[in-house]
Order: structure tokens, then C-alpha cells, then sequence
């Protein structure tokens, strides 16, 4: 199956940060196996940093409750669960083909039953999750960060983290390369996002040089 994207080495980030080079994966070699079939046909996953980055992150913090927005196939939900052994998963992802090689990984990998996997749209199946959840990875249609926000915001456990990928996208965000006029209003939803994150008194957050850019949100359990 083909799909096009407008980068098509995935295995490197669309910005390159200065760490890149130093940091390094360290995932089990099925894991490894399921990124380099991602990265052959063009699928959007994770640079090698940032899904370091965000192990390191969900163990240090003991995830046990996981809900990644944007599963792709699978390769950063399954790294998660492993160095996370007493998590489970919620994974969404809108792309059907996406979503049943995504499945069909957990379950070679023996993760099937830690993981339930919903296909949709995260703006439809949001608002009928149960909420709870230590930790949320936001890694997909980056014009939807901000419209999603209040509702993952009600999702995330007080003292739960939220990452959101991407959010330098190709130096744009941060002034460091010019926008692209065809790109201006993705590049205001970011900064929207950043800016709704970083103002509310009830969130700590950082926005880190890794990777694409991530942005990291600590709830506070004292508000």
C-alpha cells in the first residue's frame, strides 16, 4: 500500500535539533522492525529522539494509564507498554489501514490485551473517553492541538503529563525559517496551542528542542 507525505525519510525529524545526533533509541529490536517498516514506505512516526525522550518521560513518571491521540501503526504505543509494563493503552488513529496494522503489531508483540484501539476521528471519539489518564502523547493532525486541548485537559489526571509532538514543525512556529504561505494558519494553530498551554494557571509547561519540538504540560494537582 502507498502513501504519500510531504516528507518522505521519516526516520529523520523535519527539524533537526541540536541533540539529535547524541541521543539514542533504545527500544526491543521487534519495536525497531515495525519503525523501519514505517520509514520504508514514507508512515509518519516519531524521530528516534522524541520517542526516546517520551519513554523516558512515561517511565520516570510510572505511567499506568496511557491515551496516545494518533497511533500511526503502532510503534509508539508498543514502546511505550514495554518500558512501561503495568500500563495500559488507549490508542486512537483515524486511518483504517493504519489502525489495523497497528493492532495487528500489539498483538504479535503479545500487548494486545493492555491496548484497546479505537478507529475515528479524536474530535468524535474524545468527549467518550472516561478520563484518568497519567499520560497523553498528542501526536496527530497538529491544526486540531488547540480544539482538542480543553477536552484532553479533562482527560489528563491531576499530576498527569501531556506531550504534543511537533510543535516547532520545520522551525516555522519559532520564527527560525519562514513560514510558507500555504502553511500560515497550521503554524497559528500551533502557536495557539503553545500559547493556551503555557498561559493556563492550572498546567506547567516547557517547550523542549527535541525532535520536531515538543511541548510538555505537567497538570497541577493543587488547582
Amino acid at each position: 500500500m502507498d502513501f504519500s507525505y510531504p516528507h518522505n525519510d521519516t526516520s529523520r525529524p523535519e527539524r533537526p535539533s541540536r541533540t539529535a545526533g547524541l541521543n539514542k533509541l533504545n527500544v526491543s529490536e521487534e519495536v525497531r522492525k515495525i519503525r523501519e517498516s514505517a520509514f520504508a514506505r514514507g508512515i509518519p512516526v516519531s524521530s528516534d529522539e522524541t520517542l526516546q525522550f517520551i519513554c523516558l518521560q512515561a517511565a520516570a513518571a510510572g505511567a499506568a494509564n496511557i491515551l496516545e491521540v494518533g497511533a500511526a501503526i503502532g510503534a509508539s504505543g508498543a514502546a511505550l507498554l514495554q518500558c512501561c509494563p503495568s500500563a495500559r493503552l488507549t490508542a486512537i488513529e483515524k486511518n483504517r489501514h493504519f489502525a489495523a496494522e497497528a493492532q495487528a503489531n500489539f498483538d504479535r508483540l503479545g500487548l494486545g490485551d493492555r491496548v484497546r484501539l479505537i478507529e475515528g476521528d479524536a474530535a468524535d471519539i474524545l468527549g467518550g473517553l472516561e478520563g484518568g489518564y497519567d499520560f497523553v502523547f498528542l501526536d496527530a493532525a497538529k491544526v486540531q492541538y488547540v480544539k482538542w486541548l480543553p477536552r484532553i485537559r479533562q482527560l489528563l489526571a491531576p499530576g498527569g503529563l501531556l506531550i504534543a509532538d511537533d510543535v516547532l514543525l520545520y522551525g516555522w512556529v519559532n520564527g527560525e525559517e519562514q513560514v510558507p504561505k500555504k502553511r500560515r494558519m497550521l503554524v497559528q494553530h500551533i502557536r495557539e496551542y503553545l500559547e493556551a498551554v503555557l498561559s493556563d494557571g492550572g498546567l506547567t509547561s516547557y517547550v523542549a528542542d527535541i525532535g520536531d519540538g515538543l511541548c510538555i504540560s505537567l497538570k497541577r494537582r493543587d488547582v
